[in-house]
């Protein structure tokens, strides 16, 4: 099957990105592959360290390979923000595609010197692995919020990354250009939209020439989404906006059959809602 290195190539040189969705449990999962396949487009999923806890490790890998084995699909699967060595080590072994080691928090320095010990470790276990590491605060929470955490809103300059990249040979790089994970209530509501740094993305492009990443895509203009991909984003990370359609759908299951106590008759509304959303973003990232 393709890596995942040749579809980050393929999408870098068509000027597309590859869409990320967050999943921890088989409805939104399963609506992520049927948005994906309805598109015959390649698609990432992820899962945090806290979905991980819940899913589990080896049980999140075994869903990708049974639709790998069962559609021969390019479907690839990321350890998304991971903070312990031990923790990426796992994943690695598990058969994760991608793994992000998330030093964001630490001085820069102490992330540089992090990010080399991890992709020792991962590349130790598979050298195929793609490893992502992050720079620049963003916030942490995949929730929605009722400020801007303290620090966003920094960005990430070209310099920095240079510096980052050259230290740690990452795969992969996401910095911060404006975005911010989690939603405020104002986004939910579509009242207010995220805004990207363009010219610093085309910036650290030029100066990192490596696959970047954005994260914390949920609630961000939809113009914006375009022209950061077409600077040099070629990830997009979607995730609080299928949390909320996921809790959309259920309270809409609910609702229409409040006596209903089968979970599968319950949830297909929260994979159509999750569905619509990833079908979406599937496009508009995609688009030429």
């Amino acid at each position: 099957m393709t890596s995942l290195r040749e579809v980050l190539n393929r999408a870098e040189a068509d000027k597309v990105a590859v869409g990320h969705f967050n999943f921890s449990d088989l409805a939104a999962f399963n609506a992520i592959v049927a948005a994906a396949r309805d598109q015959r487009l390649p698609v990432m999923v992820g899962l945090s360290e806290g979905e991980r806890e819940f899913t589990g490790v080896r049980q999140a890998a075994a869903l990708v390979k049974a639709v790998r084995d069962e559609y021969d699909y390019p479907i690839f699967l990321n350890a998304d923000h991971t903070h312990s060595i031990a923790n990426a080590e796992a994943a690695a072994k598990a058969g994760f595609d991608e793994i992000i080691f998330d030093g964001s928090a630490l001085p820069f320095e102490e992330n540089i010197a992090q990010t080399k010990k991890a992709i020792e470790a991962i590349k130790s276990i598979n050298p195929a692995i793609l490893v992502e590491a992050e720079i620049g605060w963003i916030g942490a929470s995949s929730a929605v919020l009722d400020k801007i955490p303290d620090g966003v809103g920094v960005l990430t300059t070209p310099d920095e990354a240079r510096q980052f990249v050259e230290a740690t040979l990452v795969d992969v790089l996401a910095p911060a250009v404006g975005n911010m994970h989690g939603m405020l209530a104002s986004m939910v509501h579509g009242n207010v939209r995220k805004r990207l740094n363009i010219e610093r993305i085309a910036e650290i492009k030029a100066a990192v020439r490596i696959f970047m990443t954005l994260h914390g895509g949920s609630g961000t203009n939809d113009d914006d989404f375009r022209k950061a991909i077409k600077s040099g984003m070629t990830i997009v990370h979607v995730n609080t906006e299928l949390r909320l359609a996921w809790r959309r759908g259920v309270e809409a299951g609910l609702a229409a059959a409040p006596n209903e106590v089968a979970p599968y008759k319950i949830l297909g509304a929260a994979v159509a809602a999750v569905k619509e959303v990833v079908s979406s973003r599937l496009e508009l990232f995609s688009s030429r």
